[in-house]
Order: structure tokens, then sequence, then C-alpha cells
């Protein structure tokens, strides 16, 4: 589904791609298995590729890369963050640039 989100973003034009989650965004590991996770709110595409970080599938990343449409990675289930994010608040993860 990450893939087809990528195609459909990069079809209609979009800006920004929105990735709900159950976390609060992307971390250096997987913060539901490390207490020692860090949560990255900053962070290139490249940097995705390099750390092998769980973003969303690697076609999906790269399609994005290549198509020049950041991603936005937030907590879906904190009331309000959709909100939050749709207003350009700063929430989660932005992954871009390269």
């Amino acid at each position: 589904t990450d893939t087809a989100a990528s195609l459909r973003a990069s079809e209609i034009g979009a800006e920004l791609l929105l990735k709900g989650t159950r976390v609060d965004g992307v971390y250096s590991k997987d913060p539901e298995k490390h207490d020692d996770a860090v949560l990255l709110t900053n962070l290139t595409f490249n940097q995705v590729i390099e750390k092998n970080l769980r973003v969303m599938d690697m076609t999906a990343i790269t399609f994005c890369q290549d198509n020049s449409i950041p991603i936005r990675v937030f907590n879906m289930t904190h009331e309000g963050n959709l909100i939050k994010v749709l207003r350009g608040e700063d929430v989660g993860s932005l992954v871009g640039g390269s």
C-alpha cells in the first residue's frame, strides 16, 4: 500500500504524502521493541535509505525521492494529530530532500 500511495501522490501532483502510523514518527530503531529508540524529526531520503529505516517500503521511499514528494510520518492514534498535520504544524517526522 505504501508504493500505491506514493504512485497516487505523484499522479495527483501532491505536495506532501501523509503516513499515519501508531508511533510518533520515524525512529532510529523500532520504538515498540527498544526503549532507547530516538525520534528523528527531520531527515533526508538518503538517510532513510542508508540507515535502512522502516518508514515505508523502499520502493515507495525511492519513488517519493525521485518525484520530490516529502513524507510526513505521524501518530494517527493521537486525537487531533491529523488536523495538526493538515494545518502545517510540526508533528512527527518529515522525510525529504536528498
